[in-house]
């Protein structure tokens, strides 16, 4: 392998249970009742919010809609996040992954089905101009169709000069490891940051569980296999 594409959400922030509650509360004021939890699996994690609300209304909503509780929903969620100081913080083993990389110069990036308010908010608060070129990481600015498309992980990879074969993508929800399953991504890693290994262990296409970045096999890139010499 010679890059690496992350998702964000449950993956390099551990943030699932802030987004099921927030999510939940919403649902509920949007049709009365909240989303179960296999409707939170398979309709929110990696979806956009427009495809969200479409879904729990059972129409296409108006673009007010969608702002309007978009809004209102991410505003809410990065309050809980900040009133989690114990929990607000990149994964177990991230940011030695994300240094290692970053010395090795092996190409990177995030591909985030979050909207600029959370991306930004994310850079922020973890500061990840440390590891990241800002201008490479691709999030939904509304162009983007929602995961489990490929088109996320095409861009991202292409953002970063390499073709989809080429990339690692870590990934937590099913959307997303269909979404690089499709983009023809050569290396497909669940994190298991909510859900059981069992999980992970049905979903075609994952080659192997890990459950912090500690976990992480950095013998896959090329750099360690073939070292440049000067």
């Amino acid at each position: 392998m010679k890059g690496i594409i992350f998702d964000f959400n449950g993956t390099l922030y551990w943030d699932s249970k802030l987004h099921y509650d927030a999510w939940r509360e919403f649902s509920a004021l949007l049709r009365e009742t909240p989303f179960t939890d296999e409707e939170m699996r398979e309709k929110m994690f990696g979806h956009t919010n427009e495809d969200i609300i479409e879904y729990a209304i059972g129409k296409k909503p108006s673009k007010e809609m969608v702002e309007k509780y978009g809004k209102e929903k991410e505003a809410l969620y990065r309050k809980r996040c900040l009133l989690d100081p114990e929990n607000f913080k990149l994964a177990d083993g991230a940011i030695e992954l994300l240094d290692f990389l970053k010395e090795n110069n092996i190409p990177r990036t995030i591909a985030t089905m979050s909207e600029w308010d959370n991306v930004e908010f994310y850079i922020k608060e973890f500061q990840l101009e440390k590891w990241f070129d800002l201008d490479e990481i691709v999030y939904s600015d509304g162009t983007i169709p929602g995961k489990p498309a490929p088109d996320i992980f095409l861009l991202a990879a292409e953002k970063i000069g390499l073709a989809p074969k080429d990339c690692v993508v870590v990934e937590d929800a099913i959307a997303g490891i269909n979404s690089a399953k499709s983009a023809g991504i050569g290396k497909i890693i669940a994190i298991a940051s909510l859900e059981p290994d069992e999980f992970y262990r049905k979903i075609e296409g994952v080659e192997s569980i890990i459950h912090n970045f500690y976990e992480f096999d950095r013998n896959i890139f090329e750099v360690l296999t073939h070292p440049t010499t000067a």
